[in-house]
């Protein structure tokens, strides 16, 4: 006896959004509905409290200053560069500023290591001109090995 062929028909947008066994499509492991245990913004925020944690560890010159960070400073945008970062010798304060630090970073997805080398560089080229040193200086003897 012949066996009855099915007659192909079209997917119905609701099969497309299944897998073959009619299931749904398999979530995260960590559910949907997880938010991230940090943001952006908050690991900005403890890449520059680390950094500047050490450099203080380093350099006693650098008790009272205060490090802050900000989205955007109010004139950023200069004719031959674009402030990252203020420095106020008088009032022993350096402002980061977030947002042109980070959105001209031209990474590829998933290089968040290259985006906490570049937050550290920036704080270290900072506390370079805070203190009127190279920021090579800062950590004398740190990298002898490379």
């Amino acid at each position: 006896m012949p066996r009855s062929r099915r007659v192909a028909s079209p997917r119905s947008p609701r099969r497309l959004a299944r897998d073959r066994h009619g299931r749904g499509m398999r979530s995260a492991v960590t559910g949907p509905h997880l938010e991230p245990l940090s943001t952006r913004m908050e690991e900005f925020d403890t890449t520059v409290a680390g950094t500047a944690a050490y450099l203080r560890g380093l350099w006693p010159e650098l008790e009272g200053v205060v490090f802050e960070v900000t989205q955007a400073p109010d004139e950023a945008i200069h004719v031959d560069h674009i402030d990252r970062w203020k420095v106020a010798h008088d009032e022993r304060r350096i402002t980061f500023h977030r947002l042109p630090i980070v959105r001209f970073l031209r990474l590829q997805e998933g290089e968040e290591r290259d985006e906490k080398l570049l937050i550290e560089s920036c704080v270290f080229r900072a506390v370079a001109e805070f203190l009127d040193k190279d920021p090579w200086e800062l950590a004398p003897g740190r990298y002898r090995h490379l």
